[in-house]
């Protein structure tokens, strides 16, 4: 079917098909007529454009690349979509029935737009169940997905409730809207609230607005059923979002009351069982506790924990009793507060209170920082007699319990609103963290290693350690370890490494190549590639590329969302989903030893690069 013996007669009047690569639409009901091109594209049709001077038109399509349709309200574009087409041909449903095959090969992406034009096509090109699977199905799902990913860079959660509930309840502005074409509408915009709600759960528990939505979109539902049977499906769906109990039957009550009970019955569970499981209270956090001016012990504590039960443990990990010690906080600007026993050491946004040191009580003076711990001196050699894959099982264990909650949306919240949203961004940030810590500490584990032969032992362990980790997919683990032998502080100890045996040398060297930064990381990311998943990425790579996206790339382009951008931050951020995925039981956490997990979750790190240098000239001096 081409423009002239199909489609002219429709855009007759407006949209006029202009001479180069956009058929623009004027009117407001030109997006009903936008939804038939849609149609009419699933269906096989072609759309052939003017792009000749003349009045001669071509009998061959142009590339998908330059056919774009652009939606215009009031002299203002609002929606720009381009023609893509599907690799694969895909069934059509009397194809699948047993007629003949339809390529349904030609439909319209987002380009760019509004995002109530984005949301109204979205719900527009949605596919409902006997679509799933289709081709058509997928490219729709991944639009789906885009827009779920990314929504709150261009829209308030609160708004995106709004205009849902609009679209539920709206009518259209051509005559009386057929049964079946407003079950259809009702039913994609249900899918795409359970595909919400699936997805983005963990950032929306607390939100009062979700809430809200959620009680007004159920009673609408509720009262839709007796005309609508077939959304009771739907119903169900939502009572599991919010782990509802159906205590009747659709046909044990009237429409005015089965309203009123559900309702009522979703109020109790949202106050009760519902609220009580927060989201703060399967928070961890990796907490810093300095014991001197430059060093501190890493460990991974429970948000709400608080003063006592966090000097139990740090009293535990350095053998001195309990009853010793004391925590203080430095705040800024150089404030000192001795924290009590029942306090908390973290705030609500999941900060702590202030930079916190462990103190004596039994010195002259109450805030002075413990700065004569020989044992801190001589743990180091602790780390020779553990087992090296045990250590680089403990470590995955530990980066893998993070990286497993972990949320890919957490990528989005941290290029484009880190500081804001900070507590949506919790997994990233501490794995970020134990990144960087993982590389202090070797850096630390070998400079407070006084003897050359017991440093040569230590090094030749973190080499067969990162070994390991790379042998079990941790690789954000594996390039803190390569890149702390490779610090300045480390590679400057020319009698030490001179004394590593060759193998260990040859196999420095093999890894090193992983980490090689030329040619865009290309060694990593194509022994990345092959790995299997469930694997750790090297998550400040991740970040640099979705960051070289970002400030490449306008979010917004003449007031219109750039939704191009947001699909290649979404396509980076589903990487974290693909890397969670356990493909035939292909597990990557192992039972780590006890002893080995104590010595792995309690790190002491020296976080100051000139203390880290003194070491280093101290066991080395220069020439």
């Amino acid at each position: 079917m081409s423009w002239d013996c199909g489609l002219r007669y429709m855009f007759s009047v407006s949209p006029a098909l202009q001479q180069g690569n956009k058929c623009i639409m004027h009117d407001k009901e030109d997006l009903s007529r936008l939804e038939m091109v849609q149609k009419l594209a699933k269906d096989g049709c072609r759309f052939l454009q003017n792009h000749s001077k003349g009045p001669e038109r071509t009998s061959e399509p142009q590339s998908d690349e330059a056919v774009r349709l652009c939606l215009r309200e009031r002299g203002h574009d609002v929606l720009v979509l381009q023609r893509a087409s599907s690799e694969q041909p895909a069934l059509t449903a009397s194809a699948r029935g047993g007629g003949r095959v339809e390529a349904r090969n030609r439909r319209y992406v987002v380009v760019s737009g509004t995002p109530e034009k984005i949301l109204e096509h979205l719900l527009i090109d949605l596919t409902l169940d006997d679509d799933r699977g289709t081709t058509q199905g997928k490219e729709s799902d991944m639009l789906l997905d885009d827009f779920l990913l990314t929504y709150p860079v261009f829209m308030s959660t609160s708004d995106l409730c709004q205009a849902l509930l609009g679209h539920y309840c709206t009518k259209r502005h051509r005559g009386k809207e057929e049964r079946k074409e407003a079950l259809e509408r009702k039913q994609k915009l249900l899918h795409l609230v359970s595909q919400w709600m699936s997805l983005c759960k963990d950032f929306l528990i607390e939100d009062e607005h979700v809430k809200l939505f959620m009680k007004s979109l159920y009673r609408y539902v509720l009262d839709d059923l007796c005309e609508h049977p077939a959304l009771e499906k739907d119903v169900g769906k939502l009572q599991k979002l919010y782990q509802l109990h159906r205590r009747h039957t659709v046909d044990d009550y009237s429409p005015n009351r089965k309203s009123k009970v559900l309702f009522h019955q979703l109020s109790l569970r949202e106050n009760g069982q519902y609220s009580s499981r927060t989201q703060r209270e399967t928070k961890e956090v990796l907490c810093h506790i300095y014991v001197t001016m430059d060093s501190y012990l890493s460990m991974r504590v429970h948000s709400e924990v608080v003063v006592q039960e966090l000097l139990q443990a740090v009293a535990e990990r350095m053998d001195v009793p309990p009853g010793e010690l004391v925590l203080v906080a430095i705040t800024y600007p150089g404030g000192r507060l001795l924290l009590q026993p029942q306090d908390r050491v973290f705030s609500n946004s999941l900060r702590s209170v202030g930079r916190l040191h462990i103190c004596r009580k039994d010195l002259g003076e109450v805030l002075n920082p413990l700065t004569n711990n020989s044992e801190l001196q001589q743990r180091t050699a602790r780390l020779l007699s553990l087992n090296t894959w045990d250590v680089a099982v403990a470590l995955t264990d530990f980066d893998w319990t993070i990286f497993e909650s972990m949320h890919e949306q957490e990528l989005v919240y941290f290029t484009f609103n880190r500081h804001a949203c900070n507590r949506h961004t919790m997994a990233l940030e501490l794995l970020l963290q134990r990144c960087n810590e993982v590389q202090l500490w070797v850096m630390t584990e070998v400079l407070l290693c006084p003897t050359l032969c017991k440093r040569v032992q230590l090094i030749k362990k973190f080499i067969k350690i990162a070994a390991h980790c790379k042998a079990q997919r941790n690789l954000n683990c594996f390039f803190a370890i390569i890149m702390g032998l490779n610090a300045a502080a480390i590679s400057r100890l020319n009698q030490t490494w001179e004394k590593i045996p060759g193998k260990f040398r040859k196999l420095f060297s093999e890894l090193e190549t992983v980490t090689d930064p030329t040619l865009n990381h290309k060694a990593y990311r194509d022994s990345f590639k092959k790995m299997k998943a469930p694997k750790i990425p090297f998550l400040p790579l991740l970040l640099k590329d979705i960051t070289f996206i970002h400030e490449g790339n306008k979010t917004f382009h003449d007031n219109l969302v750039n939704f191009e951008k947001l699909h290649m931050i979404a396509d980076m951020a589903r990487l974290i989903r693909q890397c969670q995925k356990d493909h035939m039981g292909n597990g990557i956490t192992q039972k780590s030893n006890s002893e080995v997990r104590a010595h792995i979750d309690y790190l002491h790190i020296i976080d100051n690069q000139q203390t880290l240098f003194e070491l280093s000239h101290r066991l080395e001096p220069r020439a």
